[in-house]
């Protein structure tokens, strides 16, 4: 499969939302104009203060942006269904903060350049009821974002020129995603181009059991060094103790090199986690080790790394002694309702890090948020982070301020 496939699947997305492909516009020029006209408007606004403190710097970053996202997305017609959407991230605000492209390393990174680019351009087939091919520009979030999602916390998204196959029979899903361009979140100078494949396949067994299988083979052609196959298991379940809902999750995983990597290795992965609901509380416990071979960590270069190890991000490229993350979290959701605040939820978050091989502290972190509807469409956040850190991995403290809009 080579990129003008990708080239062919966005130009026939793209013809199909505009209505100008000869032939089908002959013959169902109605009938695709109604699929269109009976579509909905994409419009999405993200305003965020963003301020770092970091260990080594002298000064501290600020940044204030905006992100826009406008785009449509159609009606059916045959069967298929079409989205474009367009992006948009624009400083506020003196650029006081590296953006890891634009040279300023004297402040701390906060990881959000200007760009404009087209964020999906996307055409879906659903022939039957459990089966759909997805092909183009688009969004892609698997099981819990550990190994590939769309990193959406930063500002720049991270979308997936790919072509994306469900299916499923029964208690069965399966999944196949080959990945020609990774749109990463740093503007597209810093996109890869990709030859990688995805496979899940998952069986439900009752509420309280589910399998799946995986395999993730990525060659990143700007990357490969992170060019690795890995392949693993995942089981999640969920049981009632009385008025005690639990929650559980595992995984383990072993990869090694892959595609254009130069490397030989093997390094492992696994996690757990139980998570305890009752009325507007909850309590998770989990574990996740990131294995090393002593020279090189385990990698997971497409997952949406900000919900895991720590908001403070100290970790999103793996150590090379690889890293384990013991944290505890309490999430409340009270039923307080004003008018301009419902919807309360509030979170706090322990980590305790630790090198994965050859013991010895990786630091801790707190976390903690609090968010809030404004209104049905009106969303506001306030998150902080604080990272004690050790020699190699600098302390820092983040703070956020947010307000995300949807149409």
């Amino acid at each position: 499969m080579t990129r003008g496939l990708c080239f062919f699947s966005a130009a026939a997305a793209c013809l199909a939302l505009s209505g100008l492909s000869p032939a089908v516009a002959q013959a169902q020029n109605a009938t695709i104009s109604d699929a269109i006209g009976a579509g909905k408007l994409i419009l999405e606004e993200r305003l965020r203060y963003e301020d770092v403190d970091q260990a080594g710097f002298a000064r501290s970053a600020q940044a204030l942006t905006l992100r826009t996202h406008l785009g449509w997305e159609t009606g059916a017609w045959e069967n298929l269904k079409g989205i474009v959407e367009f992006e948009d991230v624009r400083h506020l605000s003196a650029i006081h903060y590296n953006t890891t492209i634009n040279g300023k390393t004297g402040y701390p990174a906060i990881a959000d350049p200007d760009t404009t680019e087209l964020d999906r351009l996307q055409l879906t087939w659903t022939p039957v009821q459990n089966a759909s091919a997805t092909v183009g520009r688009q969004r892609i979030t698997l099981d819990d974002q550990r190994f590939i999602g769309t990193a959406n916390w930063r500002q720049d998204d991270q979308t997936f020129d790919a072509v994306r196959l469900d299916g499923g029979l029964g208690r069965f899903k399966g999944v196949y995603i080959y990945l020609n361009k990774i749109n990463r979140t740093v503007a597209q100078a810093a996109d890869w181009n990709s030859n990688s494949h995805a496979v899940t396949g998952a069986y439900a067994v009752s509420d309280a059991l589910k399998l799946e299988g995986f395999v993730y083979a990525l060659d990143l052609k700007q990357a490969p060094a992170l060019s690795t196959e890995t392949t693993g298991g995942r089981l999640t379940g969920q049981s009632w103790l009385s008025l005690y809902r639990i929650d559980y999750a595992a995984s383990y995983a072993e990869q090694h090199n892959y595609g254009t990597n130069p490397a030989h290795y093997h390094l492992p992965y696994w996690t757990a986690e139980v998570a305890g609901t009752y009325d507007i509380f909850q309590a998770k416990l989990n574990y996740e080790s990131l294995g090393s071979d002593g020279k090189r960590g385990f990698s997971t270069p497409l997952a949406t790394l900000h919900i895991f190890q720590g908001w403070a991000d100290a970790f999103t490229t793996t150590p090379a002694r690889g890293v384990d993350d013991l944290n505890l979290s309490l999430t409340l959701n009270p039923r307080m309702k004003w008018d301009y605040a419902y919807n309360l939820q509030f979170f706090v978050r322990r980590h305790e890090f630790a090198f994965a091989k050859g013991g010895g502290s990786l630091g801790s972190e707190w976390d903690a948020s609090a968010q809030a509807n404004i209104t049905a469409k009106l969303v506001g956040l306030l998150k902080y982070a604080d990272y004690r850190g050790v020699a190699g991995s600098p302390s820092r403290r983040k703070l956020w301020v947010q307000l995300d809009y949807n149409f």
